[in-house]
């Protein structure tokens, strides 16, 4: 679902190892799982809920509570579940640090209590009111969503993680399609001679200038990958076939430096998150942290509806990534 892929993308690293191994546990019956309280008060829960609602509507406007869900629930019921996930996995995850015993220094929390007087400071009456929170509210959050990072980089440090630059490698492509062999061996001949100008010939033979487009490894079909990586900037590959049709690949670019190195990071930290759900999701089926359904039912969207509050994730990118 796109809404829940950009919820993800908002909290950033841990938060997306947070949100996807909640998945992992849904195979683990719930009646042989212990499970632990979550102790966040009304006050602390609406910090991360009107943040997300606040953010939701800036983007979609207020016209997003209209939606529907595939599943039949409304927008604010889809939302707050996520907000309840992601405070029961965050804490999970502080229970986890705790059994590995990782701990904060004195110098980390001075710079979490800094933040959260500054995500305070920012605040308007009518959200303090409205949230009902005071600034020891937000150290907890902080403190607990600080943990919740530092724990996935504590349990994947010295593992071999390493992204070659072969893996991440970006190029840029153009191609032709055709729907006969014939036609595709006609215009690769015509590509071969001095001077052909395959966006011009693309354009001649199918009505659309052929885009340029990058791609990385296993982003592509097979045999257009194999055909694409092969090439040096300025080459036409031979006639590929597949199902759908007829192919011909111009390397725009054998390699494109900024998008190969931002790949790389994607791919490392895909890699990284994939480790520390194989450590989380065994502990999580042990130790799962759930907040009560009678807790859960005081919590709404009800008023505060011109509350605009700080951007809670927002302040903590910057001062911690």
């Amino acid at each position: 679902m796109e809404r829940k892929s950009r919820w993800k993308g908002l909290l950033g690293a841990a938060a997306a190892v947070v949100l996807s191994v909640a998945g992992c546990s849904k195979g683990v019956p719930s009646a042989i799982e212990p499970q632990e309280p979550v102790m966040y008060t009304k006050p602390q829960i609406m910090v991360i809920a009107t943040t997300e609602r606040n953010r939701y509507e800036q983007v979609y406007t207020d016209e997003i509570w209209n939606a529907v869900t595939e599943e039949g629930n409304t927008f604010e019921e889809y939302l707050l579940n996520q907000v309840r996930i992601f405070l029961e996995n965050m804490k999970t995850m502080v229970l986890l640090a705790q059994d590995r015993e990782i701990t904060l220094s004195s110098g980390e929390m001075d710079r979490i209590k800094r933040l959260a007087r500054k995500y305070y400071s920012d605040l308007s009456r009518a959200a303090i009111e409205y949230m009902e929170i005071s600034e020891e509210d937000v150290v907890v959050l902080y403190q607990d969503y600080y943990v919740a990072n530092k724990v996935v980089e504590k349990l994947t440090e010295g593992l071999d993680l390493e992204v070659s630059d072969s893996e991440a490698k970006v190029i840029t492509i153009r191609q032709i399609k055709l729907s006969d062999r014939t036609t595709a061996e006609s215009v690769y001949s015509r590509l071969q001679e001095e001077g052909s100008d395959f966006a011009v010939i693309g354009r001649e033979v199918t009505g659309t200038t052929p885009e340029i487009r990058s791609i990385g490894r296993g982003e592509e079909k097979e045999a257009i990958e194999a055909a694409a990586f092969d090439l040096i900037t300025g080459q036409v590959s031979p006639v590929i076939e597949l199902e759908d049709g007829f192919y011909l690949i111009q390397c725009v670019s054998d390699y494109e430096p900024d998008a190969t190195r931002e790949r790389k990071a994607q791919i490392y930290k895909e890699r990284k998150n994939w480790a520390f759900q194989q450590i989380y999701s065994q502990f999580q089926s042990e130790h799962k942290a759930v907040i009560s359904d009678e807790e859960w039912s005081a919590i709404s969207f009800e008023g505060g509806e011109d509350v605009d509050t700080a951007d809670f994730f927002l302040l903590y990118q910057e001062e911690f990534e």
